[in-house]
């Protein structure tokens, strides 16, 4: 999928992939916490919808972040998991993490059960 870009500039062209609201959240769910199911990712703290959800995973999908298979006999059920390519983010997100610890009173690293 190509996508109009705003300007050749790394830092704009990341942020058009993954700067909004919720995808990095919904990678952050996959890559520490192991989600792979819709389902999982609606209990997470943040309380993402289901229709943006949707919409995130298969915009992720399209941009080659990440992969669907089904897990059942159903053909609407699906596992997520991380390519390569989404996978290339942790450092991405351990940097964030690390700022937002050090910069942002009363931040934590959430466990997966919040």
């Amino acid at each position: 999928m190509t996508q109009s870009r705003r300007s050749p500039c790394p830092i704009a062209c990341t942020l058009d992939l993954i700067g909004d609201r919720w995808t990095l959240l919904v990678i952050r769910d996959m890559m520490f916490f192991g989600k792979q199911r819709f389902e999982e990712f609606l209990e997470s703290p943040e309380g993402i919808s289901t229709n943006i959800l949707a919409n995130r995973l298969k915009y992720l999908e399209e941009m080659g972040l990440v992969e669907k298979q089904p897990y059942s006999n159903h053909s609407r059920r699906m596992n997520y998991q991380l390519t390569e390519q989404g996978t290339s983010l942790r450092p991405v997100l351990k940097v964030i993490i690390a700022w937002g610890l050090k910069h942002i009173p009363e931040t934590r690293i959430p466990n997966d059960n919040e």
